[in-house]
C-alpha cells in the first residue's frame, strides 16, 4: 500500500456552514477521466482515491491534484475496494464516485445546502444521466438509474460481491434533485467491450460460489431476453444506432456470464474445477455489514451480466 496526501486551498466544510465532507474514488487506468473526476470533487474537503496498480499515468495524475490521498490496493471486486477506502476517511460524511463518474455544479450546491441545513436521514440517493460516445442514454433501461452515493460513514456499506455490489444503508436514502454525470463510455470503446467480458467473468465466478449451474438453454435465452428487454420494453430503440449497440453490448455481457457458467458446470462434470479470481475474505471487509440494516440501493443497469 501506498499513500501521498496533498491539501489544496479551497472552503472547507466548517467555512461553509456544512459538516466536512471525504471524497471517495476507486480506479483503475483510468488516465482519461481521474482528472475531472477529482476535479469535480474539489469542494470535499478531501479526497481518498485508492487504486488497484493501475499500468497508465493514473497515480502520477491523482498524487498531484489538490487535496487527494493516494492509496494503492490489489483488487478484490468494487465493494471491496469501497469498503476498505471507507476506512481510511476522515470525515463523518462521505461522497463516492467511481472515476467515470462526475459530481455536477447543480449537484454540488444540493448537497452542500442539504448539509449545512442538517439532515434527516443518514444516506441520500441520486440519479445518473449516462452518456455513451458523447451522447446521453436516454432510455434502454436508463431512464431509473439511481445509486446512493452520499452518506454518514459507519452507516453503509457494500455487499460482498466480486461485482456490481450493492450498497447496503441502515435506513432509506432519499432521492436528490440534481443528478451525478456517468461517462461509461466516452473515448475508448474497445476498452468497454473488453470490460464487459471481465464483468461477464467476475459474474460468473460470484454465481459458482453462490451454487448456480445453468442449463445450456439460459445461455441461449438470457442474452435474448436482456436484449428484448432493453431494445423494445425499455425503448432502447428510442436512442438510435447508440441503443441498439448498447442494448446489443448489455446482452453480450449476459452472454459471457451465462457461458461460462455453463462451461464451468460441464467441466465439473468431467472432474475439471474452474479457475476463479481472488475474493476478498478478510473479515475486517465485511463487518460493517452486521451493523446495518436490509436497505439497500436498486440494481444498477449498468449491470451488463444480469438477466
Amino acid at each position: 500500500m501506498a499513500e501521498q496526501a496533498t491539501t489544496g486551498g479551497l472552503e472547507g466544510g466548517s467555512a461553509s456552514g456544512r459538516p466536512p465532507v471525504s471524497g471517495v474514488v476507486t480506479t483503475f487506468n483510468e488516465e482519461h477521466n481521474i482528472r475531472e473526476c477529482v476535479e469535480s470533487l474539489q469542494w470535499c474537503d478531501e479526497i481518498v482515491v485508492v487504486d488497484s496498480f493501475s499500468t497508465d499515468r493514473t497515480p502520477e495524475i491523482a498524487r498531484q491534484l489538490p487535496k487527494v490521498r493516494f492509496f494503492q490496493r490489489t483488487y478484490y471486486g468494487a465493494g471491496a475496494q469501497k469498503n476498505w477506502a471507507l476506512r481510511h476517511v476522515r470525515h463523518d460524511w462521505v461522497f463516492l464516485l467511481d472515476a467515470d463518474e462526475r459530481c455536477t455544479r447543480e449537484l454540488r450546491e444540493e448537497v452542500v445546502r442539504l448539509l449545512a441545513a442538517g439532515p434527516a436521514h443518514n444516506a441520500y440517493t441520486m440519479n445518473r444521466r449516462v452518456f455513451f460516445l458523447g451522447k446521453q442514454i436516454r432510455f434502454s433501461g436508463w431512464q431509473h438509474d439511481r445509486v446512493s452515493r452520499l452518506f454518514r460513514r459507519g452507516t453503509a456499506y457494500y455487499e460482498n460481491r466480486r461485482v456490481h455490489s450493492l450498497l447496503r444503508t441502515s435506513g432509506p436514502a432519499p432521492v436528490l434533485s440534481s443528478s451525478i454525470d456517468h461517462h461509461m463510455v466516452d473515448l475508448s470503446f474497445d476498452e468497454y467491450a473488453f470490460r464487459i467480458g471481465k464483468y461477464g467473468y467476475w459474474g460468473a465466478a460470484q454465481a459458482w460460489r453462490e451454487g448456480t449451474r445453468p442449463g445450456f438453454m439460459e445461455v441461449v435465452w438470457r442474452p435474448a431476453w436482456r436484449f428484448f428487454r432493453t431494445y423494445i420494453l425499455q425503448l432502447g430503440v428510442l436512442d438510435g444506432y447508440r441503443g441498439l449497440v448498447f442494448c446489443l453490448l448489455q446482452s453480450y455481457g449476459t452472454y459471457m456470464k451465462s457461458a461460462i457458467l455453463w462451461g464451468w458446470a460441464v467441466n465439473h462434470r468431467r472432474g475439471i474445477e474452474p479457475r476463479l479470481p481472488d475474493f476478498d475474505e478478510d473479515e475486517e471487509t465485511w463487518a460493517g455489514l452486521s451493523r446495518v440494516g436490509g436497505e439497500e440501493e436498486g440494481e444498477e443497469p449498468t449491470d451488463p451480466t444480469s438477466s
